[in-house]
């Protein structure tokens, strides 16, 4: 996917955790026996209707999933995506966010085909909810042992980010803080979090030399979708913070 590993690396590192030295790295040996899409749709079949599922990443695993178990949305309680966009910005290519972007159909068969109440935060909304610096520094700096240690692994993504936004500020720009996967959660975790949305109908572009991967907000209501998506707009920024605070503790 073009464009994919420069974005991870300049945000996370080689290793995804700031590149870090740690002489206690745990071996493959740890790693579970379960595939992914077998474990998704165990757990939600075990407990119908009582499973909240939250993306963070891109979408394939759960495009496999709903492929070998059609029925699997209907057994959700929800699902909530941190993914795509609503106006076009993009973050990877010229309008697609990286997680859309990685694969485009898994994401275009996701939102087509899961029919459980589905919850996007997109590029655009946690740009547009962004928190401030000031935050950010109280939160990983609560002297914690979970604290000290994304205080670590987030200092090569924090350097990264400022100098970008210092280079590419534009004029009156107020720019802040963005932990784009906690908004996702954070909607999951908090029932009154999210203070506006957009019931619309969405979905993904997957054929456009420039567009592909991009998400598709469907505002005329041309496609005649049932299962509309719940678009988050704004958010309560006091509880995201407190809740993200209270990870660190």
């Amino acid at each position: 996917m073009l464009g994919g590993p420069p974005v991870l690396e300049f945000y996370y590192g080689k290793d995804g955790l700031g590149d870090v030295p740690d002489p206690s790295t745990p071996g493959l040996d740890l790693l579970l026996k379960e595939h992914a899409v077998d474990a998704i749709i165990r757990i939600v079949n075990e407990r119908p209707g009582q499973v909240s599922l939250v993306a963070i990443g891109p979408l394939t695993n759960l495009a496999l999933a709903v492929k070998m178990d059609p029925a699997l949305p209907k057994k959700l309680k929800n699902l909530f995506i941190m993914g795509g966009n609503m106006a076009g910005e993009g973050n990877t290519t010229v309008c697609g966010e990286f997680n859309f972007v990685t694969d485009p159909e898994a994401a275009n068969i996701v939102l087509n085909e899961y029919t459980c109440p589905t919850y996007i935060a997109t590029w655009e909304f946690v740009l547009s909810n962004q928190l401030s610096w000031e935050f950010c520094h109280e939160w990983i700096n609560q002297n914690t042992k979970k604290a000290n240690f994304m205080k670590k692994i987030y200092a090569y993504t924090l350097e990264n980010v400022k100098l970008k936004q210092r280079n590419s500020k534009k004029q009156g720009e107020e720019l802040g803080f963005v932990s784009c996967d906690s908004y996702a959660v954070a909607a999951a975790l908090e029932e009154n979090l999210i203070t506006e949305v957009i019931e619309i109908g969405v979905t993904v572009e997957l054929s456009g030399s420039l567009t592909r991967g991009m998400m598709v907000m469907d505002w005329e209501d041309n496609l005649q979708k049932k299962n509309k998506a719940f678009v988050l707009k704004k958010c309560d920024l006091g509880k995201l913070q407190a809740l993200m605070m209270a990870a660190l503790k």
